[in-house]
């Protein structure tokens, strides 16, 4: 009895734990109750409850009054002129295959879609270095979102090695006699073959060093990790538009991709087809829709690892201070350069996230009126991550709501911008059904939108982006539309911060101070400077003057 006594106090615990993770597992059998009983799950919905009534009220009033000269609107619209660079990535005579190979290059890649698409292109030059065979590199599943996606999910096998064939030997698999080099190989003991040393930003010459000895003595050489691996610097003219190549050229989505992308597209351009009828005009004021079928696309990201990293006060008062707190603590122990100042601080520093309200403040203050086509890429497509408290217990788990606050958070933009849509108001369960629950199939729908639409803008590009590594997206796709003369917003936050701090400020001062903060911000030239990016500033090393 003592014995059967016993094992029932240590599996109460357990039992408990199950019941409250229970609503986190399965939350449309707890929606009722958790609305009847905010309490119990309030460390799990807190930012759902205490969602602050708008910040700059004035603003949003002569916001939601505004009219939109058509001149504005014209020049807004204008697609970006020739600024004098072109791709040059095929300037260099191409080269024949060098009739023997080194030897095989596998790559393991980790991280989202964008941080696995760098390690895709860095591959290929690493291969081209080292005159080696790519074997179409391995995508991990991720830990965060537990997509098992593969190359061949998200892009076209096919295209990549046609598109390539002249620079880099390209095979599926290894051979028969390398069938052994496999994950599951290198995951269970220290093995010859594999290289987990490479170095953050590694030049040129640490791989001829370094791998291709391995190659030379067994063959084949697998490197892992291989974020960020290969430098951005001091590497020749011709791998660094190797580079370009396969960023821009050789990875194409797979065929159903981006026919859901047209799709979407489709429906953002001509809005009053069979998808949209009823509830269209009901949201517009005016007569025609802005712009005559283009459309923008916002990158909103406003998770609660944003709002908890950047240390701002975001307006929920004192208990989400206090929340924000603990969850910084947590997950980063203290070591959050932001908490140091104060709120003030970090806006005239332009390091705070812009809040939905805000970065529909911008648009509106830019001139995008109230029948602007507005599609938001990553909204409710990315697990993010919350905590629960029980006890001193904290768990750290992933939910589906991406915006801090829910959607009383973004009901400021809502009203500012009625044509909001993203994926799931644009396309039909059945539509979705091959990239639902997949997120870097939702990711990779969200970037070739993006790289069709008019304009495309992030809601906070910046200081708080960089340090939670969430900046890929934005960067890529502003790589991207630079490389074909796209036009892109970037908000000047540093130019932000102090006005929406002033409470005072009235709505044709705050306009005329972002138009004039954002004249050189709209897609033009903008060199790498040493460490950038090569795949977020293409020129000069992909692109040539003419």
């Amino acid at each position: 009895m003592k014995i059967h006594h016993q094992n029932q106090s240590q599996r109460m615990p357990f039992a408990v734990l199950f019941v409250l993770l229970l609503p986190i597992l399965s939350p449309h059998l707890f929606s009722p109750l958790s609305r009847s009983y905010p309490s119990l799950f309030s460390s799990l919905h807190f930012q759902e409850w205490n969602a602050p009534k708008p910040r700059h009220l004035p603003l949003l009033k002569a916001a939601l009054d505004r009219h939109v000269p058509v001149g504005e609107k014209n020049e807004l619209w204008s697609p970006l002129p020739y600024q004098g660079w072109k791709p040059c990535i095929e300037t260099t005579p191409i080269h024949t295959l060098p009739t023997k190979s080194q030897g095989y290059i596998q790559v393991f890649l980790d991280g989202g879609l964008n941080q696995q698409r760098m390690g895709i292109c860095d591959a290929v030059a690493v291969a081209k270095i080292l005159n080696a065979t790519l074997v179409i590199p391995h995508l991990e599943v991720n830990a965060v979102w537990q997509d098992t996606s593969s190359f061949a999910d998200i892009f076209d096998v096919e295209h990549f090695i046609d598109t390539l064939r002249h620079d880099v030997a390209i095979v599926k698999e290894p051979p028969s006699e390398y069938s052994w080099s496999s994950r599951e190989y290198y995951g269970t003991g220290i093995r010859a073959t594999r290289i987990k040393t490479a170095p953050v930003h590694g030049s040129a010459d640490w791989y001829l060093e370094n791998v291709l000895p391995v190659l030379k003595s067994y063959g084949i050489a697998a490197i892992a990790p291989f974020s960020h691996r290969l430098a951005f610097d001091k590497l020749p003219t011709n791998i660094q538009r190797l580079r370009c190549k396969v960023n821009f050229h050789a990875l194409a989505f797979v065929p159903h991709i981006r026919v859901l992308g047209d799709t979407l597209i489709n429906r953002l351009r001509h809005p009053f087809g069979k998808f949209h009828t009823s509830d269209m005009k009901e949201r517009m004021n005016d007569t025609e829709s802005e712009g005559s079928g283009k459309f923008v696309v916002l990158h909103l990201r406003f998770d609660k690892d944003m709002a908890a990293h950047s240390s701002c006060d975001f307006g929920g008062g004192k208990a989400e201070r206090l929340a924000l707190a603990k969850y910084r603590q947590v997950l980063w122990q203290g070591r959050v350069l932001n908490s140091q100042f104060t709120d003030e601080a970090l806006r005239k520093q332009g390091r705070c996230p812009l809040t939905p309200e805000e970065i529909g403040l911008l648009l509106a203050a830019l001139g995008f009126s109230n029948s602007t086509r507005l599609y938001l890429a990553s909204h409710k497509a990315s697990i993010v991550p919350s905590l629960l408290e029980i006890g001193k217990l904290y768990i750290y788990f992933r939910t589906q709501n991406l915006v801090y606050g829910g959607e009383k958070r973004i009901s400021a933009l809502k009203k500012l911008f009625p044509l909001m849509d993203d994926k799931k108001s644009l396309a039909s369960a059945e539509e979705l059904a091959k990239v639902d629950g997949k997120a870097s199939l939702l990711a990779a729908v969200d970037y070739y939108v993006s790289l069709q639409s008019d304009i495309f803008i992030s809601a906070s590009p910046g200081n708080m982006h960089n340090a939670l590594k969430v900046t890929r997206y934005f960067y890529y796709q502003v790589g991207h539309r630079t490389y074909l003369n796209l036009k892109t917003i970037r908000p000047n936050m540093v130019m932000l911060g102090p006005h929406f701090l002033n409470k005072s400020m009235e709505w044709p001062e705050f306009q005329h101070a972002v138009l004039s903060g954002h004249k050189s911000r709209q897609g033009q030239i903008r060199l790498r400077k040493e460490r950038q990016s090569i795949y977020a500033y293409p020129i000069p090393d992909c692109m040539c003057q003419s």
